[in-house]
């Protein structure tokens, strides 16, 4: 699954990436400063790869958030359960059909 936009990074580039901001932070003058030479390095615009350095701690429970894994496990959830509703949805829609169908069907002696 894509976002809206093509991931130019693969997953393993960006958990390289993000390891080398935490890794070398302590060497620059704050954690923007080592994002943002990182960043010009690896050809990404800071922003992202200080996102994918928060995503990055909140998988290692670093940071308060639902991990990686969670929240692509909730989602699967949420899309059966969508799922499940519309199914059940159309059964009760042709089991009222087929109901009102046996009523209107004529008397047999």
């Amino acid at each position: 699954m894509t976002n809206k936009t093509t991931n130019k990074f693969s997953p393993e580039v960006r958990i390289r990436a993000a390891r080398m901001v935490l890794d070398h932070e302590s060497e620059h003058r704050s954690r923007w400063a080592a994002v943002t030479s990182i960043a010009d390095k690896i050809g990404c615009v800071p922003q992202t790869l200080n996102e994918w350095v928060k995503k990055a701690e909140v998988d290692s429970g670093q940071r308060a958030g639902v991990p990686t894994d969670m929240a692509e496990r909730m989602k699967a959830l949420e899309r059966e359960n969508r799922e499940l509703r519309q199914a059940n949805e159309i059964l009760r829609k042709a089991s009222a059909y087929f109901a009102q169908a046996e009523l209107d069907r004529p008397f047999k002696r």
